[in-house]
């Protein structure tokens, strides 16, 4: 029976979170001014309102040696403060964890790297960090440099490097020096598509054929399908499923779909600082009637309503996207106004609407769900995950009263072929 790696009982986070009232600035002179006040009060502190967090609560599993373990959730559902305590980043408020072994996290990008030092450099002090003797890591460093493909950046402080080359020096090194836990959150999204799909199969590979642990983030429900057996389901810091990975998935997928029955407006899982906030977000058929079913080859709409609320003066260009995903939340194609050049100002407060068409609807038949967002430069204003779901049934894309084959995707494209005869 394989031995248990990591333990946890009771395991909870605490945060301390002051409420401090302020401006959208504060000045210097404010500055002054609040310091000279507390000495005419001498020196009277005032009390801050502070309120407690829990990002976990009552978190208790077990992981045998070999086991990959996806852990998923929304976003503020306490996935890496867990992997945060599980790497002794950060210590829990409440609760004890058991960990047998030496663990690798890869949390963030660059974890574990000095700015200032070279690729070559960090090699080596990860490498001691984990407890592992120069010559022990001098064996793996070439197999570290070719997965990594940094060769010719290797003696160059990696503050000069791209978050991707961070990324790929990050994993090649936590992969490769042969922790007995490598745990690994979604920064592997900043890496290229080839280089995701090695990281995967490399987890698969120290897993399946080295025998050690995976902890692995992922909000990629194929990716987390494919690579792991069991999963842990977090909702608002607390553990809603520890169980095989098939089961865990259908729940989160469920959790989601419930949010699609609260109107938009009154979502709080959006993220955001709602200068602009949706209010409603419908499809619309041809003839721009409210509907939840279009046909493949067939035009369609997406009417959003929205408020906004400005200061006197401010005016912002704003871009709105709407993302189609799979029945598994991937995304299947992004339509944007910033793609399209096209964007909308908006000043003071107010309403309004947008509309966006597209034509000869792409997708073969199923059910698909959208996410809605709206962002100016440098600011998300607002995005709601997963707004709505609707129905795609066969039509006639092609013209030609021929369908799509079951297992050849889901996206059809207009195209033709030519012949040469000659």
């Amino acid at each position: 029976m394989p031995e248990i790696i990591i333990k946890t009982e009771g395991l909870g986070k605490k945060y301390l979170i002051s409420h401090e009232k302020q401006g959208s600035y504060t000045a210097l002179r404010d500055v002054i001014a609040g310091k000279a006040k507390k000495i005419l009060r001498n020196n009277t502190t005032t009390r801050v309102p502070r309120e407690e967090f829990w990002a976990l609560q009552e978190i208790s599993f077990e992981v045998k040696a070999g086991e990959i373990i996806g852990i998923i959730g929304r976003n503020g559902a306490g996935k890496s403060t867990l992997l945060k305590i599980l790497s002794r980043i950060t210590d829990p408020s409440m609760g004890r964890v058991e960990i047998n072994g030496r663990v690798a996290s890869l949390l963030e990008v660059g974890t574990g790297f000095h700015l200032e030092l070279t690729g070559r450099e960090n090699i080596f002090l990860n490498g001691a960090i984990l407890g592992m003797s120069r010559s022990e890591i001098k064996k793996k460093f070439d197999e570290i440099v070719e997965f990594s493909g940094v060769e010719k950046f290797l003696d160059t402080p990696v503050k000069r490097y791209s978050s991707g080359m961070y990324v790929r020096l990050a994993f090649a090194v936590a992969a490769h020096l042969e922790p007995e836990i490598l745990v690994v959150d979604e920064v592997l999204a900043v890496g290229d598509i080839e280089f995701q799909k090695r990281c995967l199969g490399k987890m698969e590979q120290v897993s399946k054929g080295e025998g050690r642990t995976v902890l692995f983030v992922s909000h990629n429900m194929a990716a987390i399908k494919q690579l792991c057996n069991k999963g842990i389901l977090l909702k608002e810091g607390r553990m809603l499923r520890y169980s095989d990975i098939n089961s865990v998935v259908d729940l989160y997928l469920s959790e989601l779909k419930t949010n699609n029955k609260i109107p938009v407006f009154d979502r709080t899982d959006r993220e955001g600082n709602q200068k602009l906030k949706f209010r409603t977000v419908m499809l619309l058929n041809e003839k721009q009637e409210p509907t939840n079913l279009v046909q493949n080859g067939s035009s369609c709409y997406f009417e959003l309503h929205f408020d906004y609320t400005l200061p006197a003066g401010d005016s912002k260009d704003v871009h709105f996207a709407l993302g189609i995903n799979d029945p598994l939340g991937n995304r299947l194609f992004l339509l944007s106004s910033y793609l399209t050049g096209q964007n909308f100002t908006i000043s003071g407060d107010g309403s309004s609407r947008v509309l966006l068409r597209i034509e000869n609807f792409p997708l073969k038949s199923g059910i698909y769900s959208y996410t809605i967002s709206c962002a100016a430069i440098n600011e998300l204003l607002d995005s709601v995950k997963f707004a709505g779901e609707f129905t795609v049934e066969e039509g006639d894309f092609f013209r030609t009263g021929q369908q799509l084959p079951s297992n050849q995707g889901y996206i059809m494209v207009p195209h033709t072929f030519i012949f040469d005869h000659t």
